[in-house]
């Protein structure tokens, strides 16, 4: 490995001492005294080493330092550790010895930092889930091993043009999978969008660029606005006798790409592609919520609200700790325009999150939302999961989605993700409850359990001692612990039905003194599982009793009984897992021969040849070829990085592929033969569907096509945009099969 030029260890003296001036609470001699021990610890142990892109290691971990400092604003624990949280992992040094240089909790940071590299062959789980499950462990007892963790995946986001194609697809899944939606309930939002829109550059690139392109076109035409909203509202927030600035900020692409598709609109027809921010000192702490609503009043005289549109989290905090005013008001040339509106501190926990939260929080043994959602990630942790895709699936609906916020009957709140039930908040108060429910009453009138409950809703569970929890239920409740619980439940039955079955047993083979070998019954009765075999008679699903003459009778007309073993599978030579892992990665062409059999193209997504896509290889050996910005690929690449393959496509001239276009415009006389004639007459393309809706002068509707590719596909929307009346061509993103 090439040495550290002198001209190197210079730029990395200088990084290190300017993220030191960066860190105020780094400043104390004894402080400054470690954080120096720790830097020429870690830049010893990684001075052999290179990254990918060439650039000395060592620059890694300071990176990861200086975001850990500057964007989220922790102290000189966290700056040890970020700098020393590769050397386990990458180095001969062990926990032992950071324990014993740097103390018990840069030791215990550092090991929650390391990742595992080797895993029981037969684990289906996957690295990357053990990796998540083992973070949020030590992000219930140190939050800090999570902020460093996220510093650490954005620094090598920021350097993922150095990595393979199939090592970028599976950080980019993780990435979205897992990091965004901590980021986002941590309140750090900078690095949150950043991280969003790395993952979209590399999942959609042509897109990005596009509307990379836009926004940097739409500046001077942004700040021009800018100026002219603040103009007359100066005057009046001069008379306040606060200290404030007034500044704008363009949304990022991912974000306003959402938009574009939530709303199935183009890029001109987002209307808050900025936001304006107003931010202040209060004359005095006490006033400070007073004075963000005078701001408001101040805004509001002089442009118009927009109704619905103020979202008041100062009196109704996020989770995450958020506070602000937010509005959107009618702005100069009939422009809506958001409006922000914060304290001081407000700004600083909306930009650095949850370190800056518990910077201000006065009193610190009182238990915040925050506080209370680190809590439930302990439960929900605790609960032990037994697989890798339950643990996921469980994780993004418990701890990350979207809540709802309902009351008991005697006004307590509780916090359930968007889509919970009734029978979800009867076991958020207690187990026992959840068992024994029957029915709930919500805002006084009765429903069923199954019900989804709606914030404000205020809930009384109805219970009886005879009820018990069904197999149904799992098929709705969405909270992992009312799962849990009701699984717990089956399984406490299942144990003792197996031991009531194994009582029984043993009573009858007494009284009949006859030595039938349980193979034989278990054959009789299909159950190859033994505990299966006794659960089911211990829960009265077969009856012994009743079938006991016939079995002997059947195995008296036998005079040989015949066993057969197991057949164990040899490893051929030359199938070892190294040479399998030779071809793990190479790139698989996808063609439009009829012989060829081993790849099916997604429904979830519909791709089409053309588009950028890649490959998953399932449980049948068969290659799933998703969209790079499939969901379910995103989740699969998540659960199962190593099953990701690099596709290409090849040129598709005899098989056609569905794809639907979305058409909306001005209605008139025509307007359809004008389509159709483009598809049919000009591009000689084959339709399938056509549906088109036209009221009060506007047409709405959708085709579906056979194309070759999305060349092909692209072509027809160029030619229809050129009709006259027609405002939006798009293609639709079909979620499910077309139809």
């Amino acid at each position: 490995m090439k040495p550290i030029t002198p001209e190197e260890d210079k730029i990395i003296r200088q990084k290190f001492e300017s993220i030191l001036e960066k860190c105020a609470s780094c400043q104390k001699p004894e402080n400054k005294s470690k954080i120096e021990k720790a830097f020429e610890f870690a830049y010893d142990a990684h001075k052999n080493t290179r990254r990918k892109s060439g650039e000395p290691y060592i620059l890694h971990p300071l990176e990861v330092a200086d975001i850990a400092i500057s964007k989220i604003g922790l102290g000189t624990t966290s700056f040890i550790s970020a700098l020393l949280h590769d050397v386990v992992e990458d180095t001969e040094h062990t926990i032992e010895d950071i324990k014993f240089h740097f103390g018990d909790t840069v030791a215990y940071i550092v090991e929650g930092l390391t990742k595992i590299s080797k895993l029981a062959e037969n684990n289906q789980t996957g690295i990357q889930v053990e990796n998540f499950r083992k973070i949020l462990l030590t992000l219930s007892k140190d939050v800090r091993v999570i902020l460093i963790k996220l510093s650490d995946r954005l620094h090598n986001l920021r350097t993922l043009d150095a990595m393979p194609d199939h090592k970028k697809s599976k950080i980019v899944s993780e990435t979205l999978a897992v990091y965004v939606p901590i980021a986002h309930r941590l309140g750090l939002y900078p690095i949150k969008t950043e991280l969003e829109d790395i993952c979209f550059k590399y999942r959609n690139p042509e897109i990005y660029n596009k509307i990379k392109t836009k926004i940097e076109l739409k500046k001077t035409s942004v700040e021009e606005l800018f100026r002219k909203f603040i103009e007359p509202l100066k005057p009046h927030l001069d008379e306040l006798g606060i200290n404030y600035e007034i500044k704008y900020r363009l949304k990022s692409v991912a974000s306003i790409y959402r938009k574009m598709k939530e709303k199935g609109v183009s890029f001109e027809e987002v209307y808050d592609v900025f936001a304006i921010r107003i931010v202040f000192d209060p004359t005095d702490p006490k006033l400070e919520k007073s004075q963000c609503f005078t701001i408001y009043s101040i805004i509001s005289d002089q442009y118009r609200p927009h109704p619905g549109r103020l979202r008041d989290w100062i009196n109704n905090p996020k989770p995450n700790g958020y506070e602000a005013l937010h509005t959107t008001v009618m702005g100069p040339e009939g422009k809506w325009v958001e409006v922000q509106i914060r304290s001081r501190r407000m700004d600083e926990i909306a930009e650095k999150g949850y370190a800056a939260h518990w910077k201000y929080k006065e009193n610190k043994d009182q238990e915040t939302e925050i506080d209370k959602w680190i809590a439930k990630i302990r439960e929900t942790l605790e609960l032990q999961l037994s697989s890798g895709e339950d643990f996921l699936s469980t994780f993004e609906v418990d701890i990350f989605n979207l809540e709802v916020y309902v009351f008991t009957p005697k006004g307590e709140m509780k916090v359930l993700p968007y889509g919970a039930t009734a029978l979800d908040f009867a076991y958020e108060i207690h187990t026992e409850v959840g068992n024994h429910a029957i029915g709930a009453k919500v805002n006084y009138k009765l429903v069923p359990l199954n019900y989804k409950l709606q914030s404000g809703d205020q809930v009384e569970i109805i219970t009886s001692d005879k009820q018990k929890p069904q197999r149904e239920w799992l098929n709705f409740v969405v909270t992992l612990r009312a799962k849990s619980k009701i699984k717990e439940a089956f399984k406490k039955e299942r144990r003792e039905n197996i031991e009531k079955g194994q009582e029984i047993f043993n009573k009858l083979r007494q009284k009949i003194g006859y030595s039938l070998p349980i193979k034989k019954i278990m054959d009789y009765y299909q159950i190859k599982d033994k505990d299966e075999f006794f659960c089911k008679l211990g829960g009265r699903v077969i009856d012994l009793n009743k079938d006991i003459n016939k079995i002997i009778e059947k195995k008296r007309k036998f005079k040989y009984i015949k066993y057969w073993g197991l057949q164990l599978k040899k490893v051929l030579p030359g199938s070892s897992s190294s040479s399998n892992n030779k071809q793990k990665n190479k790139e698989f062409v996808v063609t439009e021969s009829s012989e060829l059999d081993n790849y099916i193209l997604a429904s979830c997504c519909n791709p089409i040849p053309g588009d950028k896509v890649v490959g998953y290889l399932n449980e049948d050996n068969i290659i799933e070829i998703h969209k790079t910005d499939c969901e379910v690929l995103k989740k699969l690449g998540a659960e199962h990085g190593d099953k990701i393959k690099q596709i290409r496509w090849s040129t598709f001239r005899v098989l056609s592929f569905l794809a639907r276009i979305r058409l909306k415009g001005l209605d008139r006389v025509g307007i359809l033969q004008d389509i159709t004639s483009v598809i049919s007459d000009k591009r000689k393309i084959n339709m399938r569907t056509v549906k088109i809706d036209a009221t009060g002068g506007f047409f709405d509707g959708y085709l579906d096509l056979y194309v070759h590719s999305k060349e092909d596909l692209d072509s027809i929307i160029e030619e229809l945009k050129k009709i006259k009346g027609m405002k939006t061509v798009r293609r639709e993103e079909v979620t499910d099969s077309l139809s």
